[in-house]
């Protein structure tokens, strides 16, 4: 079976506890308009150009064994650090079936594999991976469901709905927000951030700080980037972020 592949990172640190080699997958069905990797938006092949005149090419059908045989190279790396795979994207859901299928095999080499996810599909895609995957990183973005439906393009109900069966289901799940400054990092939107997550009796909160690292690949697409002078938040402001979240969570900030 073969994954869309955007492309495979060795030796990534921000993906999950150990050294670990994160596998991006091309196409994701939301929009979130500060998103730090648009090359992994589209389904479709793309080359970025950028002002220095390198090119980047993004998007390949690749084999779940290619990947497997890449990716196992540092094996020795993952067991001794504690890390392992890190499927990414783009969304990783929307190939539910080669995401199965990498995953079980890279178990089956006692390789610990990540999944992460912004939970906007039907769960029953989950059933695919939830056998081989224990831990998943689960991106919750905002408790306004207007602001989900119109900004990010997704169905808040669902996302919530998907998150409360994973935890239910015995799974091992970080709820990661994203801190985008005059989106969700107000008092009021994360008090009511946490209520959601509460109601889904989520135990780890991952914060991500926004920056603005994905600006050049916009400019390389020939895609206006609307988040390209938002200021990201200063430590003080994440500082107390964090302890509003550390009332409730176990919190990190990647």
């Amino acid at each position: 079976m073969k994954l869309n592949v955007s492309c495979i990172q060795r030796f990534s640190t921000g993906d999950g506890p150990g050294i670990r080699t994160t596998v991006f997958l091309k196409g994701c069905n939301l929009r979130c308009p500060w998103c730090h990797n648009p090359e992994n938006i589209s389904a479709e092949p793309q080359t970025l150009l950028y002002k220095t005149g390198k090119m980047i090419s993004y998007g390949k059908m690749t084999d779940t064994d290619d990947i497997v045989n890449d990716v196992i190279e540092d094996i020795e790396y993952y067991r001794q650090s504690g890390g392992g795979v890190t499927l990414s994207g783009g969304e990783p859901m929307l190939q539910p079936e080669g995401a199965g299928e990498l995953s079980r095999k890279l178990k089956e080499k006692d390789v610990d594999v990540i999944i992460d996810t912004a939970g906007c599909v039907p769960y029953e895609l989950f059933y695919c991976v939830t056998p081989y995957v224990d831990t998943f990183y689960f991106d919750y973005k905002t408790a306004n469901g207007v602001l989900y439906d119109t900004v990010i393009k997704g169905n808040k109900s669902l996302i919530l709905d998907n998150l409360k069966k994973l935890i239910a289901s015995g799974k091992n799940v970080h709820a990661r927000i994203p801190l985008i400054p005059g989106f969700n990092t107000g008092d009021k939107e994360c008090e009511d951030i946490c209520r959601d997550l509460l109601t889904a009796k989520v135990e780890y909160a991952d914060l991500l700080p926004f920056h603005r690292l994905g600006s050049s690949k916009y400019e390389a697409l020939g895609v206006d980037y609307k988040y390209k002078n938002t200021v990201p938040p200063t430590k003080e402001t994440v500082d107390k972020i964090k302890e509003i979240y550390g009332k409730y969570f176990i919190t990190n900030i990647e």
